[in-house]
């Protein structure tokens, strides 16, 4: 059985895409996926599954909540292990410490022809970024909500992503671990 992390993109944000957490765990557990887990109300679950494929089963749950919801996110599936090296792979270890202030955004294919010139364009003079594989660190120690970098960064690298900070990610990485 397989240890799964999901995160789901958009939801619980502004009033819209409303999806409580508990009705994502009876969603989970529907669709037949064991010892699920949720962690704050932004679209973060861990689960067990037997499914080895994990973009059919991202499918299988984004259909499952426009079903059950009527809307239909973007459901990135990590394992524990790919979290943890996109974890140890943070370019700016120094800023763990103000863990609200580093994101990890993960995109859901790579970029075929990303703007880097212009996300160097946009970051302001404290913020720094490193787009590496299919994830994109960003340090933003003046928080994200003022960024232009954040704001533009999906457009400017043309795929989508769903990002996470430091503090939620150390937190899943603990939960999962559980589940060794």
């Amino acid at each position: 059985m397989k240890t799964y992390i999901a995160f789901i993109r958009g939801v619980n944000v502004g009033g819209k895409s409303l999806l409580p957490m508990k009705t994502l765990v009876a969603l989970l557990e529907n669709l037949g996926l064991q010892n699920v887990k949720t962690y704050l109300q932004s679209g973060n679950a861990i689960f067990q599954s037997q499914e080895k494929d994990a973009p059919v089963l991202s499918r299988k749950i984004s259909a499952e909540i426009k079903k059950s919801r009527g809307f239909e996110p973007g459901v990135l599936l990590l394992e524990l292990a790919q979290l943890e090296k996109a974890a140890k792979s943070n370019p700016f270890p120094e800023a763990v410490s103000e863990p609200k202030t580093l994101h990890l955004n993960f995109l859901a294919s790579l970029p075929l022809n990303p703007d880097l010139e212009a996300l160097n364009s946009l970051k302001s003079k404290s913020e720094r970024f490193l787009f590496k594989g299919d994830i994109f660190y960003l340090h933003a120690p003046a928080g994200i909500g003022r960024s232009k970098l954040a704001a533009n960064a999906e457009r400017l690298l043309g795929v989508p992503m769903t990002g996470r900070n430091w503090r939620t990610i150390s937190e899943i990485i603990a939960k999962a671990k559980t589940y060794r």
